[in-house]
């Protein structure tokens, strides 16, 4: 009777050595940073998010089409108003000069189903114009600069201007979470002291969020910019955000659902001309 009681209490003692054994042999979900200074992790970082998007692929994209809906909020609250749009942009390469061009559908009428295009934006560098059936018009100079802010902090600016600028800092500042996933977080400094912050999941090392600040010169303080990127789908190869949700100053001003995108469709450089644009009258 005293061997099988003798036995079990060898047993017991075992147990948590054998435990911490198999525990130890786990794998850590905590992601593993590049070794180095903090300039050469984010480097690291930032290299790994471009073969990620699609490397080379990614940087040579000539063009790109989609469509989806598009909403506006104010306060966090959605306006009531969902819009469907069909989208075109033509990437700086190749000699081109970027361009996008939104095509905002509407009913054709209560007697002809379907969807008509009655309303076109077209932006160009430095420049934003809306045609409608009455004609070709320039859009507000805010717009305008906003879009051309906006345009100068994206990720793709990020990765083909200001890492090739003499004198850029890049900083490793860790990790953070952005909705619920863990992402490696590295901020771009220019000479002139503006700056970009990227936010990476660090498992697909795809981006998550982009945040800049900018100098309010009416109220002397600072506004900021974020983007995220979510439900992200392949398509040509390239890994591609479906959502795209913008927030200023902390609150949600724009939700941007794709239903569908394709890349390298060879778009006519006449579709980001507003001269050449014709929108009929219902």
């Amino acid at each position: 009777m005293k061997r099988p009681v003798l036995c079990l209490l060898i047993l017991c003692a075992l147990a948590p050595s054998r435990a911490h054994a198999q525990a130890s042999s786990i794998p850590s979900a905590q992601p593993t940073q590049p070794s180095g200074t903090d300039e050469q992790r984010g480097r690291a970082i930032l290299n790994e998010m471009v073969d990620a998007l699609g490397g080379p692929a990614w940087r040579e994209r000539h063009d790109m089409q989609a469509a989806g809906r598009t909403a506006s909020f104010f306060h966090n609250q959605p306006n009531g108003t969902i819009i469907e749009f069909d989208y075109w942009r033509r990437y700086p390469n190749y000699g081109q000069t970027d361009a996008e061009r939104y095509g905002f559908l509407t009913d054709k009428s209560m007697i002809f189903p379907g969807k008509k295009i009655d309303v076109v934006q077209i932006w160009t560098r430095a420049n934003g114009y809306e045609v409608t059936f009455k004609g070709r018009t320039e859009l507000p100079k805010d717009q305008v600069e906003d879009y051309e802010r906006r345009k100068a902090h994206s990720v793709d600016a990020i990765i083909n201007t200001w890492l090739k600028t003499p004198g850029v800092m890049v900083l490793s500042e860790g990790t953070s979470m952005v909705m619920r996933r863990i992402a490696d977080k590295v901020t771009v400094l220019s000479p002139n002291n503006d700056a970009v912050t990227l936010e990476i999941d660090a498992s697909t090392h795809l981006p998550l969020r982009r945040t800049f600040q900018w100098r309010n010169v009416t109220f002397k303080d600072y506004d900021e910019d974020v983007e995220e990127y979510d439900d992200y789908h392949t398509v040509d190869g390239l890994p591609t955000a479906y959502t795209l949700t913008r927030y200023h100053n902390g609150d949600m001003v724009n939700q941007r659902f794709y239903t569908k995108v394709h890349y390298n469709l060879g778009i006519p450089n006449d579709m980001f001309d507003p001269d050449h644009v014709i929108v009929k009258k219902k």
